[in-house]
Protein backbone atom coordinates (compact mmCIF):
# COMPACT_ATOMS: atom_id res chain seq x y z
CA UNK A 1 0.00 0.00 0.00
CA UNK A 2 1.87 3.24 -0.84
CA UNK A 3 -0.65 5.90 1.07
CA UNK A 4 -3.42 5.61 3.20
CA UNK A 5 -6.59 4.58 2.10
CA UNK A 6 -8.87 6.38 4.61
CA UNK A 7 -7.59 9.15 7.19
CA UNK A 8 -6.66 7.80 10.64
CA UNK A 9 -10.09 8.84 12.33
CA UNK A 10 -11.83 5.51 11.81
CA UNK A 11 -15.06 6.71 12.46
CA UNK A 12 -14.84 9.44 9.52
CA UNK A 13 -17.81 8.23 6.73
CA UNK A 14 -15.90 6.72 4.17
CA UNK A 15 -17.45 8.38 1.49
CA UNK A 16 -16.80 12.01 2.92
CA UNK A 17 -13.56 11.22 3.88
CA UNK A 18 -10.76 13.72 2.43
CA UNK A 19 -8.28 11.51 2.31
CA UNK A 20 -10.37 8.56 0.58
CA UNK A 21 -11.35 10.85 -1.85
CA UNK A 22 -8.18 12.23 -2.65
CA UNK A 23 -7.01 8.46 -3.13
CA UNK A 24 -10.21 7.86 -5.49
CA UNK A 25 -9.00 10.82 -7.61
CA UNK A 26 -5.24 9.73 -7.65
CA UNK A 27 -5.85 6.01 -8.47
CA UNK A 28 -8.75 7.02 -11.36
CA UNK A 29 -5.94 9.47 -13.00
CA UNK A 30 -3.32 6.51 -12.83
CA UNK A 31 -5.54 3.93 -14.56
CA UNK A 32 -6.64 6.63 -17.34
CA UNK A 33 -2.81 7.49 -17.80
CA UNK A 34 -2.27 4.02 -18.04
CA UNK A 35 -4.76 2.85 -20.58
CA UNK A 36 -3.88 6.31 -22.99
CA UNK A 37 -1.23 3.96 -24.14
CA UNK A 38 -3.58 1.74 -25.87
CA UNK A 39 -4.50 4.31 -28.77
CA UNK A 40 -3.75 2.41 -32.24
CA UNK A 41 -1.97 4.54 -35.31
CA UNK A 42 -4.71 2.49 -37.50
CA UNK A 43 -7.54 3.23 -35.37
CA UNK A 44 -9.64 1.17 -32.20
CA UNK A 45 -7.40 0.21 -29.27
CA UNK A 46 -4.30 -1.61 -28.63
CA UNK A 47 -4.58 -4.86 -25.94
CA UNK A 48 -1.97 -3.84 -23.22
CA UNK A 49 0.04 -5.69 -21.21
CA UNK A 50 0.81 -5.69 -17.45
CA UNK A 51 3.71 -2.46 -17.66
CA UNK A 52 1.21 -1.40 -20.28
CA UNK A 53 2.72 -1.99 -23.53
CA UNK A 54 1.16 -2.56 -26.38
CA UNK A 55 0.31 -6.63 -26.69
CA UNK A 56 1.39 -7.85 -30.68
CA UNK A 57 -1.91 -7.94 -32.79
CA UNK A 58 -4.94 -6.12 -33.86
CA UNK A 59 -7.87 -7.52 -32.66
CA UNK A 60 -10.85 -5.23 -31.40
CA UNK A 61 -13.76 -6.71 -29.39
CA UNK A 62 -16.88 -4.63 -29.04
CA UNK A 63 -17.25 -4.66 -25.40
CA UNK A 64 -13.82 -3.72 -25.25
CA UNK A 65 -14.12 -1.30 -27.54
CA UNK A 66 -17.32 0.01 -26.14
CA UNK A 67 -16.00 -0.02 -22.81
CA UNK A 68 -13.49 2.32 -23.54
CA UNK A 69 -15.40 4.78 -24.98
CA UNK A 70 -17.46 4.46 -22.29
CA UNK A 71 -14.34 5.13 -19.37
CA UNK A 72 -12.96 7.96 -21.52
CA UNK A 73 -16.44 9.52 -21.90
CA UNK A 74 -16.87 9.57 -18.03
CA UNK A 75 -13.49 10.68 -17.84
CA UNK A 76 -14.12 13.82 -19.53
CA UNK A 77 -17.06 14.50 -17.58
CA UNK A 78 -15.10 14.21 -14.40
CA UNK A 79 -12.56 17.36 -15.74
CA UNK A 80 -9.66 15.21 -17.51
CA UNK A 81 -7.78 16.58 -20.49
CA UNK A 82 -7.27 14.77 -23.50
CA UNK A 83 -10.16 12.36 -22.80
CA UNK A 84 -11.85 13.46 -25.73
CA UNK A 85 -9.31 11.97 -28.02
CA UNK A 86 -9.73 8.86 -26.73
CA UNK A 87 -13.80 8.99 -27.19
CA UNK A 88 -13.16 9.80 -31.05
CA UNK A 89 -11.02 6.99 -31.26
CA UNK A 90 -13.18 4.30 -30.13
CA UNK A 91 -15.70 5.68 -32.08
CA UNK A 92 -13.42 5.68 -35.27
CA UNK A 93 -13.02 1.84 -34.14
CA UNK A 94 -16.37 1.36 -33.67
CA UNK A 95 -17.58 2.13 -37.64
CA UNK A 96 -13.72 0.41 -38.64
CA UNK A 97 -14.26 -3.24 -36.94
CA UNK A 98 -17.26 -3.48 -35.84
CA UNK A 99 -20.09 -2.02 -37.48
CA UNK A 100 -21.22 -4.55 -40.34
CA UNK A 101 -21.82 -2.14 -43.32
CA UNK A 102 -23.82 -5.19 -44.91
CA UNK A 103 -26.32 -6.49 -42.68
CA UNK A 104 -26.65 -3.82 -40.33
CA UNK A 105 -25.63 -4.31 -36.42
CA UNK A 106 -21.90 -4.85 -35.02
CA UNK A 107 -19.77 -7.43 -35.06
CA UNK A 108 -18.01 -9.12 -32.02
CA UNK A 109 -14.56 -8.96 -33.06
CA UNK A 110 -12.15 -8.02 -36.37
CA UNK A 111 -8.58 -6.90 -37.04
CA UNK A 112 -6.58 -5.73 -39.79
CA UNK A 113 -7.51 -8.18 -41.79
CA UNK A 114 -11.40 -8.30 -41.54
CA UNK A 115 -13.90 -10.07 -39.51
CA UNK A 116 -12.59 -12.53 -36.58
CA UNK A 117 -15.54 -13.45 -35.00
CA UNK A 118 -19.38 -12.15 -36.52
CA UNK A 119 -21.57 -13.22 -33.98
CA UNK A 120 -24.45 -10.32 -33.45
CA UNK A 121 -24.53 -10.78 -29.69
CA UNK A 122 -27.39 -8.87 -27.02
CA UNK A 123 -23.70 -7.92 -24.47
CA UNK A 124 -22.09 -6.47 -27.36
CA UNK A 125 -25.21 -4.40 -28.38
CA UNK A 126 -25.71 -3.01 -25.61
CA UNK A 127 -22.67 -1.85 -24.79
CA UNK A 128 -22.74 0.54 -28.34
CA UNK A 129 -25.50 2.10 -26.31
CA UNK A 130 -23.67 2.83 -23.15
CA UNK A 131 -21.03 3.72 -25.04
CA UNK A 132 -22.96 5.97 -27.00
CA UNK A 133 -25.41 7.42 -23.91
CA UNK A 134 -22.02 8.26 -22.30
CA UNK A 135 -20.39 10.13 -25.33
CA UNK A 136 -23.50 12.16 -25.86
CA UNK A 137 -23.12 13.24 -22.18
CA UNK A 138 -19.65 13.98 -22.70
CA UNK A 139 -20.85 15.75 -26.18
CA UNK A 140 -18.82 14.14 -28.71
CA UNK A 141 -21.39 15.40 -32.32
CA UNK A 142 -21.16 11.65 -33.10
CA UNK A 143 -23.10 10.11 -30.15
CA UNK A 144 -26.81 10.81 -31.23
CA UNK A 145 -26.70 8.87 -34.16
CA UNK A 146 -24.81 5.89 -32.39
CA UNK A 147 -27.80 6.05 -29.71
CA UNK A 148 -30.49 5.88 -32.25
CA UNK A 149 -28.81 3.04 -34.44
CA UNK A 150 -28.22 0.81 -31.12
CA UNK A 151 -31.93 1.51 -30.24
CA UNK A 152 -33.17 0.74 -33.50
CA UNK A 153 -31.33 -2.68 -33.30
CA UNK A 154 -32.11 -3.39 -30.10
CA UNK A 155 -36.18 -2.76 -30.83
CA UNK A 156 -36.02 -4.86 -34.15
CA UNK A 157 -33.36 -7.48 -33.27
CA UNK A 158 -33.05 -8.43 -29.17
CA UNK A 159 -36.00 -6.90 -27.56
CA UNK A 160 -39.23 -9.29 -26.58
CA UNK A 161 -41.94 -7.39 -25.52
CA UNK A 162 -44.02 -10.48 -23.93
CA UNK A 163 -41.74 -11.52 -21.08
CA UNK A 164 -39.58 -7.93 -21.45
CA UNK A 165 -36.10 -8.85 -21.78
CA UNK A 166 -33.52 -9.17 -24.08
CA UNK A 167 -33.06 -12.02 -26.29
CA UNK A 168 -29.52 -13.03 -27.10
CA UNK A 169 -27.56 -13.90 -30.21
CA UNK A 170 -27.45 -14.10 -33.90
CA UNK A 171 -25.69 -14.88 -36.90
CA UNK A 172 -24.16 -12.01 -39.26
CA UNK A 173 -27.40 -11.91 -41.03
CA UNK A 174 -29.87 -11.92 -38.13
CA UNK A 175 -30.82 -15.41 -39.07
CA UNK A 176 -30.75 -17.40 -35.52
CA UNK A 177 -27.75 -19.02 -33.30
CA UNK A 178 -29.24 -20.44 -30.83
CA UNK A 179 -32.45 -20.46 -28.65
CA UNK A 180 -30.19 -19.15 -25.34
CA UNK A 181 -30.90 -16.66 -22.95
CA UNK A 182 -28.51 -15.38 -20.78
CA UNK A 183 -29.15 -12.74 -17.73
CA UNK A 184 -25.91 -11.37 -18.30
CA UNK A 185 -26.73 -9.36 -21.59
CA UNK A 186 -30.11 -8.21 -19.83
CA UNK A 187 -28.05 -6.86 -16.81
CA UNK A 188 -25.66 -4.69 -18.80
CA UNK A 189 -28.54 -3.85 -20.69
CA UNK A 190 -30.35 -2.07 -17.46
CA UNK A 191 -26.92 -0.38 -17.71
CA UNK A 192 -27.11 0.83 -20.49
CA UNK A 193 -31.15 1.77 -20.74
CA UNK A 194 -30.73 3.78 -17.73
CA UNK A 195 -27.39 6.08 -19.13
CA UNK A 196 -29.23 6.15 -22.03
CA UNK A 197 -32.69 7.64 -20.10
CA UNK A 198 -29.99 9.74 -18.03
CA UNK A 199 -28.67 10.81 -21.64
CA UNK A 200 -31.97 11.58 -23.42
CA UNK A 201 -34.83 11.18 -21.43
CA UNK A 202 -36.79 9.63 -23.76
CA UNK A 203 -38.91 7.06 -21.43
CA UNK A 204 -39.00 3.95 -23.02
CA UNK A 205 -35.45 3.51 -21.61
CA UNK A 206 -36.57 3.44 -17.76
CA UNK A 207 -39.48 1.41 -18.36
CA UNK A 208 -37.66 -1.28 -19.94
CA UNK A 209 -35.14 -1.33 -17.42
CA UNK A 210 -37.23 -1.87 -15.02
CA UNK A 211 -39.26 -4.60 -16.67
CA UNK A 212 -36.08 -6.19 -16.70
CA UNK A 213 -35.02 -5.88 -13.26
CA UNK A 214 -38.90 -7.11 -12.35
CA UNK A 215 -38.00 -10.28 -13.72
CA UNK A 216 -34.71 -11.03 -12.22
CA UNK A 217 -35.23 -9.25 -8.53
CA UNK A 218 -38.88 -9.70 -8.11
CA UNK A 219 -39.71 -12.27 -9.82
CA UNK A 220 -36.56 -14.65 -9.51
CA UNK A 221 -33.97 -13.61 -6.88
CA UNK A 222 -36.54 -14.09 -3.99
CA UNK A 223 -37.59 -17.70 -4.84
CA UNK A 224 -33.71 -18.62 -5.75
CA UNK A 225 -32.49 -17.37 -2.54
CA UNK A 226 -31.44 -13.86 -3.10
CA UNK A 227 -29.65 -15.06 -6.11
CA UNK A 228 -29.85 -15.06 -9.60
CA UNK A 229 -29.30 -17.90 -12.12
CA UNK A 230 -27.27 -17.07 -15.56
CA UNK A 231 -28.95 -18.79 -17.95
CA UNK A 232 -32.32 -19.62 -19.48
CA UNK A 233 -34.15 -21.68 -22.70
CA UNK A 234 -35.82 -19.65 -25.08
CA UNK A 235 -39.42 -19.57 -22.64
CA UNK A 236 -37.44 -17.72 -19.91
CA UNK A 237 -37.44 -20.61 -17.60
CA UNK A 238 -33.98 -21.35 -15.44
CA UNK A 239 -31.50 -23.59 -17.33
CA UNK A 240 -29.74 -25.80 -14.53
CA UNK A 241 -27.89 -27.93 -16.41
CA UNK A 242 -26.33 -24.93 -18.99
CA UNK A 243 -22.55 -24.79 -18.15
CA UNK A 244 -21.77 -23.28 -21.84
CA UNK A 245 -18.05 -21.87 -21.32
CA UNK A 246 -16.53 -21.71 -17.73
CA UNK A 247 -14.91 -18.20 -18.43
CA UNK A 248 -18.11 -16.03 -20.28
CA UNK A 249 -20.98 -18.34 -19.46
CA UNK A 250 -20.29 -20.29 -16.00
CA UNK A 251 -23.16 -22.09 -14.69
CA UNK A 252 -24.50 -21.12 -11.73
CA UNK A 253 -24.71 -18.00 -10.45
CA UNK A 254 -22.26 -15.71 -10.06
CA UNK A 255 -21.70 -12.70 -7.00
CA UNK A 256 -20.49 -10.05 -8.98
CA UNK A 257 -23.86 -10.26 -10.96
CA UNK A 258 -25.64 -9.47 -7.86
CA UNK A 259 -23.80 -6.62 -6.72
CA UNK A 260 -24.19 -4.86 -10.17
CA UNK A 261 -27.92 -5.88 -10.04
CA UNK A 262 -28.56 -4.13 -6.38
CA UNK A 263 -26.76 -0.94 -7.65
CA UNK A 264 -28.80 -0.48 -11.12
CA UNK A 265 -31.93 -1.68 -9.13
CA UNK A 266 -31.17 1.78 -7.26
CA UNK A 267 -30.00 3.64 -9.86
CA UNK A 268 -33.34 2.89 -11.61
CA UNK A 269 -35.14 3.66 -8.23
CA UNK A 270 -33.51 7.04 -7.66
CA UNK A 271 -34.61 7.62 -11.20
CA UNK A 272 -37.96 6.85 -11.36
CA UNK A 273 -38.74 8.99 -8.43
CA UNK A 274 -38.53 6.31 -5.86
CA UNK A 275 -41.56 5.35 -6.91
CA UNK A 276 -41.34 1.83 -5.62
CA UNK A 277 -40.65 1.39 -1.50
CA UNK A 278 -39.69 -2.38 -1.71
CA UNK A 279 -36.40 -1.66 -4.40
CA UNK A 280 -33.59 -0.71 -1.39
CA UNK A 281 -35.03 -3.57 0.48
CA UNK A 282 -34.47 -5.94 -3.04
CA UNK A 283 -31.05 -4.60 -3.15
CA UNK A 284 -29.61 -4.93 -0.08
CA UNK A 285 -30.75 -8.59 0.00
CA UNK A 286 -29.10 -9.03 -3.36
CA UNK A 287 -25.59 -6.84 -2.30
CA UNK A 288 -25.20 -8.82 0.91
CA UNK A 289 -26.24 -12.42 0.11
CA UNK A 290 -23.65 -12.08 -2.57
CA UNK A 291 -21.43 -10.79 0.14
CA UNK A 292 -22.33 -14.04 2.31
CA UNK A 293 -21.91 -16.31 -0.37
CA UNK A 294 -19.02 -14.67 -2.22
CA UNK A 295 -16.23 -13.59 -0.04
CA UNK A 296 -13.76 -16.28 0.42
CA UNK A 297 -12.61 -16.33 3.75
CA UNK A 298 -10.86 -19.84 2.86
CA UNK A 299 -8.43 -18.00 1.26
CA UNK A 300 -8.39 -14.28 2.95
CA UNK A 301 -10.67 -12.28 1.35
CA UNK A 302 -12.00 -11.16 -2.31
CA UNK A 303 -15.00 -12.64 -3.93
CA UNK A 304 -15.18 -16.26 -5.76
CA UNK A 305 -16.11 -16.27 -9.18
CA UNK A 306 -19.27 -18.88 -9.50
CA UNK A 307 -21.71 -20.18 -6.80
CA UNK A 308 -24.21 -23.75 -6.98
CA UNK A 309 -27.60 -22.86 -6.86
CA UNK A 310 -27.18 -23.92 -2.98
CA UNK A 311 -24.82 -20.77 -2.67
CA UNK A 312 -21.51 -22.93 -2.28
CA UNK A 313 -18.80 -21.88 -4.22
CA UNK A 314 -18.58 -23.47 -7.67
CA UNK A 315 -15.47 -21.75 -9.37
CA UNK A 316 -13.32 -20.27 -7.03
CA UNK A 317 -10.75 -18.16 -8.99
CA UNK A 318 -10.58 -14.43 -7.84
CA UNK A 319 -11.09 -11.90 -10.21
CA UNK A 320 -10.65 -7.65 -10.05
CA UNK A 321 -13.97 -7.08 -11.40
CA UNK A 322 -16.42 -8.55 -8.28
CA UNK A 323 -14.60 -7.09 -5.84
CA UNK A 324 -15.13 -3.57 -8.25
CA UNK A 325 -18.80 -4.26 -8.19
CA UNK A 326 -19.05 -4.71 -4.17
CA UNK A 327 -17.51 -1.56 -3.91
CA UNK A 328 -20.01 -0.14 -5.97
CA UNK A 329 -22.80 -1.13 -4.76
CA UNK A 330 -21.41 -0.60 -1.28
CA UNK A 331 -21.00 2.59 -1.83
CA UNK A 332 -24.73 2.88 -3.29
CA UNK A 333 -25.97 1.87 0.19
CA UNK A 334 -23.76 4.12 1.98
CA UNK A 335 -25.68 6.95 -0.27
CA UNK A 336 -28.94 6.10 0.24
CA UNK A 337 -29.63 4.65 3.74
CA UNK A 338 -26.07 3.53 5.64
CA UNK A 339 -25.89 1.32 8.25
CA UNK A 340 -22.40 0.42 10.58
CA UNK A 341 -22.12 -2.57 8.57
CA UNK A 342 -22.15 -0.96 5.03
CA UNK A 343 -18.82 1.09 6.49
CA UNK A 344 -17.14 -1.87 7.55
CA UNK A 345 -17.95 -4.14 3.81
CA UNK A 346 -16.75 -0.88 2.32
CA UNK A 347 -13.72 -0.71 3.47
CA UNK A 348 -12.42 -4.56 3.78
CA UNK A 349 -14.02 -4.42 -0.46
CA UNK A 350 -11.25 -1.58 -0.88
CA UNK A 351 -8.50 -2.62 1.35
CA UNK A 352 -8.17 -6.26 0.03
CA UNK A 353 -8.64 -3.84 -3.71
CA UNK A 354 -5.66 -1.95 -3.04
CA UNK A 355 -3.47 -5.17 -1.14
CA UNK A 356 -4.29 -7.44 -4.44
CA UNK A 357 -5.48 -5.74 -7.35
CA UNK A 358 -4.48 -1.95 -7.63
CA UNK A 359 -0.95 -2.28 -9.46
CA UNK A 360 0.69 0.82 -7.64
CA UNK A 361 4.02 0.77 -9.60
CA UNK A 362 2.67 0.46 -13.24
CA UNK A 363 -0.88 1.53 -13.26
CA UNK A 364 -3.81 -0.05 -13.78
CA UNK A 365 -5.41 -2.99 -11.82
CA UNK A 366 -4.06 -6.71 -11.88
CA UNK A 367 -7.18 -8.75 -13.21
CA UNK A 368 -6.77 -11.90 -11.34
CA UNK A 369 -5.09 -13.32 -8.74
CA UNK A 370 -3.66 -17.04 -7.17
CA UNK A 371 -4.68 -19.00 -4.25
CA UNK A 372 -1.73 -16.94 -2.12
CA UNK A 373 -3.35 -13.62 -3.22
CA UNK A 374 -0.72 -12.62 -6.17
CA UNK A 375 -1.07 -11.45 -9.48
CA UNK A 376 -1.11 -14.19 -11.85
CA UNK A 377 -2.35 -14.68 -15.83
CA UNK A 378 -4.43 -17.80 -16.67
CA UNK A 379 -7.84 -16.37 -18.07
CA UNK A 380 -6.82 -12.63 -18.89
CA UNK A 381 -3.63 -11.60 -20.64
CA UNK A 382 -2.28 -8.33 -19.51
CA UNK A 383 -4.37 -5.70 -18.41
CA UNK A 384 -7.20 -5.33 -21.10
CA UNK A 385 -10.10 -3.56 -18.89
CA UNK A 386 -10.38 -0.21 -17.12
CA UNK A 387 -14.19 -0.17 -16.97
CA UNK A 388 -14.86 -1.94 -13.83
CA UNK A 389 -12.07 -0.66 -11.88
CA UNK A 390 -12.49 3.46 -12.76
CA UNK A 391 -16.35 2.91 -11.67
CA UNK A 392 -14.93 1.63 -8.72
CA UNK A 393 -13.02 5.26 -8.30
CA UNK A 394 -15.40 7.26 -9.60
CA UNK A 395 -19.01 6.24 -8.54
CA UNK A 396 -18.02 6.63 -4.88
CA UNK A 397 -17.37 10.45 -5.62
CA UNK A 398 -20.54 11.32 -6.86
CA UNK A 399 -22.86 12.51 -4.54
CA UNK A 400 -25.78 10.17 -5.44
CA UNK A 401 -27.57 7.74 -7.10
CA UNK A 402 -28.06 8.42 -10.49
CA UNK A 403 -26.83 11.46 -12.91
CA UNK A 404 -23.20 10.32 -13.00
CA UNK A 405 -22.99 13.05 -15.90
CA UNK A 406 -23.48 15.97 -14.25
CA UNK A 407 -22.62 14.67 -11.15
CA UNK A 408 -19.16 14.11 -12.07
CA UNK A 409 -18.11 17.85 -13.04
CA UNK A 410 -14.71 18.21 -11.87
CA UNK A 411 -14.68 15.13 -9.83
CA UNK A 412 -10.59 14.82 -11.49
CA UNK A 413 -10.14 18.33 -11.60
Amino acid sequence: MTQELFSPETGAFPLTDPTHRDWLRQDSLRQLAFFNAAKRDAGGFHQLDLTGAPLPGSLQELHSTTRLIHSYALAHLAGLPGAEAMIAQGIEGLARYHHDPDHGGYLWAADDTGPRDTRKLAYGHVFVLLAGSSAHMAGHPDAPALIDDATDLLDRHYWEEAPGLLADEWNRDWTPFSTYRGMNANMHGVEALLAAYEATGREVYLTRSGRILDFFLRRTAPVEGWRVPEHYDQNWQIDRAYDGNPMFRPAGTTPGHSFELGRLMLQHWDLDGRRAADAPGIARALIYQALRDGWDTEAGGGIVYTLGFDGKPAIRDRYWWPVTEAIGALAALLKHAPEAEDAVWYRRLWDFADRHFVDHRHGGWFHEIDAKGAPTATQFHGKPDLYHSLQATLFPLCPGLSGFGPALKGALD
